[in-house]
């Protein structure tokens, strides 16, 4: 499952990086409610047993259609009992754990949970489906789970093509030579080369891997590379490269070139989904000009070093492969909060590469503005330092990206001095303190809004006035704004720098008495604010109209209230 509404970066142009799940309201779905949806809406519908290897005691016809389960004939297996003994057997191997982890929380908090889920065809294909997971009480007064299931394989198709299309763009910038190696189909196809190859006969047309392959290694590799060459791609072909998260599988091989040279080539596997990977490779124009590359890349590692070892303050180097993966090399604290990362959180980054997507994922700036870094060189981004609790600055700058199309960039942050004089917001006479919740959310001190510099400290406030008034806890809270993770100590570490960005904020707007703070728990002072949800609820005639179907937009875990609302309508 994946998450489907807590970021700007989610909607339906970028496929889910990272796995938050999103709470609905509850569904208290009986039989007449299933037959009602299934003469409505094309969904599949599943009941099945509370257990860890839970059972299914009901499927509609659309699921098994869905499912492609064949007809049964005399002597063949039936795989829709087969399925029915075992939900898992519908799960991808990799998706089981994170869904019975999810089942455990729906069992345990009794909270829906929805998002996309990707299930196995019985013809082996698989189907992407958008649907939540409920659990209900059956007429035998027997708990059991209840799913509701739409099929966006089309559109996930199409969305997976497009970002695949954008990174095969951005890769052939580098290499010569790009192939798709498809382990499900055990196909390869050759994708992008250069006008003058050889392959390009071959373009876009799917060959059986170890036919390709052995053809490829007798007819251009050196003889004195082809044992290294067929180890290094019977690897891949059995799933033995090194795992997720560190430096791509490099290969440094001899092979002809269209022109009959034997030229120097290194090659990598890009991974692009669990089945899919592209094997991207080019020619190492001159060794000796790499050698040097190479030392310079070293010295300036040791340059980084040095300004990190002068500084005590805000400084970090990064190293950033060609595949765009980072791996820090130094930091000191405070640039570790920029990130979002605690110093226990930091440390196991430095000895791995992380995607760039993933590693800026909780910064306080936004992913778009480190790919400007990449492409201009140079950026400057302001954070919040919280161990003065101020304001401050740091300065990114990116190394070019070398001839050599191969080797690593450096990318260094240090913090800079505002030279600029401390300005204090002018407030406006009119001290009424509103909040827009109809829509998206928004708190305006007179007719100014606020600037929330962080989403977080944002989120929480509006979590606050959803309660009307009442305490949440840091654990609750936690809940919430991190949906995918439990309360420990990390989060809790987040959290609390999240509610003192969100103090900090309200002190600088001169309204920090809208918000009380007792033995870590929170809650909104309603009496200091003026809010379209608290007139609304309180069933005055001049209010009854603000309410026109929409509620915190912005946020996942509005839809209880939202549903609450809605009813008020009928």
């Amino acid at each position: 499952m994946r998450d489907i509404a807590t970021s700007k970066k989610q909607d339906d142009g970028k496929l889910v990086a990272n796995s938050v799940l999103t709470d609905i309201t509850d569904i208290k779905s009986e039989n007449n409610d299933l037959q009602f949806l299934n003469e409505t809406i094309p969904c599949g519908f599943l009941k099945y047993t509370c257990e860890k290897q839970p059972k299914i005691t009901y499927i509609n016809q659309t699921m098994i259609e869905l499912l492609r389960f064949p007809d049964i004939r005399d002597g063949e297996l039936d795989y829709l009992e087969m399925y029915k003994s075992n939900i898992f057997l519908m799960i991808p191997m990799e998706e089981r754990r994170r869904f019975s982890k999810y089942l455990n929380r729906v069992y345990s908090a009794e909270a829906p949970i929805a998002g996309e889920m990707t299930l196995l065809r019985c013809d082996g294909t698989r189907a992407y489906m958008f649907g939540w997971v409920t659990k209900t009480v059956n007429e035998q007064g027997i708990e059991e789970f209840q799913s509701v299931c739409m099929d966006i394989t089309v559109r996930h198709q199409a969305r997976k093509a497009t970002e695949t299309k954008r990174y095969l763009k951005a890769l052939t910038d580098v290499y010569d030579k790009i192939f798709e190696f498809n382990l499900d189909a055990n196909t390869i196809k050759c994708l992008h080369l250069n006008d003058g190859s050889s392959f390009k006969k071959f373009k876009d047309i799917a060959m059986q891997i170890d036919d390709a392959l052995e053809k490829w290694i007798i007819d251009a590799v050196d003889s004195e590379s082809r044992d290294q060459v067929r180890a290094f791609f019977k690897n891949f072909c059995q799933k033995k490269m090194s795992e997720s998260g560190t430096k791509p599988p490099q290969l440094s091989y001899k092979a002809k070139s269209s022109t009959g040279e034997i030229n120097q080539y290194i090659g990598m596997f890009i991974k692009v989904d669990e089945s899919t990977s592209f094997y991207c490779c080019r020619h190492v124009q001159d060794s000796g000009e790499a050698a040097v590359l190479r030392i310079e890349n070293d010295q300036l590692k040791e340059d980084m070093k040095e300004l990190v070892l002068r500084f005590s303050d805000g400084i970090a180097a990064f190293e950033i492969s060609v595949d765009g993966k980072v791996k820090p090399l130094y930091a000191s604290e405070n640039v570790c909060e920029f990130f979002g990362y605690t110093k226990e959180e930091w440390l196991p980054l430095t000895g791995k590469y992380t995607p760039i997507e993933n590693f800026v994922a909780y910064s306080e700036a936004a992913y778009e503005e480190f790919a400007e870094l990449l492409r201009n060189g140079e950026a400057e981004f302001t954070y919040f330092d919280y161990n003065t609790e101020t304001e401050r600055k740091i300065k990114a700058i990116c190394s070019q990206r070398n001839a050599d199309r191969i080797s690593p960039r450096y990318v260094m942050l240090y913090q800079v001095e505002d030279t600029e004089p401390d300005k204090k917001k002018s407030l406006p006479e009119n001290r009424t303190i509103s909040i827009r919740t109809f829509g998206y959310f928004d708190v305006f001190v007179g007719d100014k809004p606020i600037a929330f510099r962080n989403k977080k400290s944002k989120e929480l406030l509006a979590l606050l006035v959803d309660r009307r008034g009442g305490y949440i806890t840091s654990e609750e809270a936690i809940g919430f704004l991190w949906e995918d993770e439990p309360a420990n100590t990390v989060t809790m570490s987040r959290y609390r720098k999240v509610a003192l960005r969100l103090k900090n904020t309200l002190e600088e707007y001169g309204i920090s008495e809208i918000v009380e703070a007792v033995d870590g728990k929170r809650r909104i002072v309603m009496e200091k604010i003026q809010c379209d949800l608290y007139n609304y609820l309180s069933g005055k005639e001049e209010y009854a109209q603000l309410f026109k179907g929409s509620y915190l937009t912005n946020y996942s875990w509005s839809e209880t209230t939202l549903g609450e609302l809605s009813n008020n309508l009928k």
